[in-house]
């Protein structure tokens, strides 16, 4: 009897629902006539003095030095959006190219290193090649840092014990000896 009654049941509660109202709910479109503004328009100028929330396109200089708050930014950006592809040394073998996605130029490329700051915040901001952009997931301020930090990453591969500084020199020998040509010991 219950099955019966719920059958009966079941049409009714779904004609209850009035999809139409859902679906053409009354709304003024951005260049619509609209009586209720003095104007008559439905866009309307925000009020003197707003401050918009966000401004994603906004020009950043570039900063004149890299600073160690700067590139600990960059290093922290950069292993959230860069190392999936180009991995943690920029040598472009991240864990995504290894299931297979097309590999990315290593950064250590002599093009790479000749390339201007701007190049790679360019790459950051509209993509290149397989790479999509990143302007809409890294404000411009974290695209300088990361390039900060990927000329870091270019300068450490292929550094010399004796291009180091002395007390740089000595916590390596402390370490146990000297780094290999790839910048890593």
């Amino acid at each position: 009897m219950r099955p019966c009654l719920l059958a009966l049941l079941l049409p009714l509660g779904l004609a209850a629902c009035d999809q139409a109202n859902m679906v053409s709910q009354p709304k003024a479109k951005t260049w619509d006539r609209n009586p209720f503004f003095p104007q008559g328009q439905t866009m309307r100028l925000p009020p003197p003095g707003t401050v918009a929330r966000a401004a994603p396109d906004r020009p950043v200089p570039q900063p004149a030095a890299a600073s160690p708050a700067l590139l600990a930014r960059g290093q922290e950006r950069y292993d959230v959006f860069c190392t999936p592809c180009h991995g943690a040394a920029g040598l472009g073998d991240g864990m995504i190219v290894q299931r297979g996605y097309p590999r990315p130029p290593a950064f250590d490329e002599a093009r790479l290193r000749a390339a201007p700051a701007q190049h790679f915040y360019d790459v950051i901001s509209n993509g290149k090649g397989n790479m999509l952009p990143y302007a809409a997931q890294v404000p411009p301020a974290d695209r300088w840092a990361i390039v900060a930090y990927i000329r870091a990453l270019q300068l450490s591969q292929g550094a010399t014990l004796a291009s180091l500084p002395a007390e740089d020199q000595a916590k390596v020998a402390a370490a146990g000896g000297e780094p290999t040509p790839g910048g890593a010991r």
